[in-house]
């Protein structure tokens, strides 16, 4: 599970990103839903996690994600060196 400085970071940088309240995300909130994403939107939260985080990611790789719980852990993950 992620913790929550990552979490605070994750949420800042989406709010600032998609301006959206940061009091929307909360972790079983619908993460496409609550920050209004199209395809398109995904590219951009490529590049994001990018610059923020060092991970190469594909827009595919969103795939399984529905909420900010499944972001926050997909991410921790990853900066684990969990490949998925």
């Amino acid at each position: 599970m992620a913790n929550a400085e990552l979490i605070a970071k994750i949420n800042e940088r989406l709010a600032d990103e998609f301006e959206v309240d940061i009091e929307r995300m909360q972790p079983d909130a619908p993460m496409m839903q609550t920050l209004e994403l199209d395809s398109l939107d995904l590219v951009d939260m490529v590049v994001l996690v990018e610059q923020d985080f060092g991970l190469v990611l594909k827009a595919q790789d969103f795939v399984g994600i529905q909420t900010f719980q499944d972001f926050y852990d997909f991410i921790d993950a990853r900066l684990n060196g969990a490949n998925e």
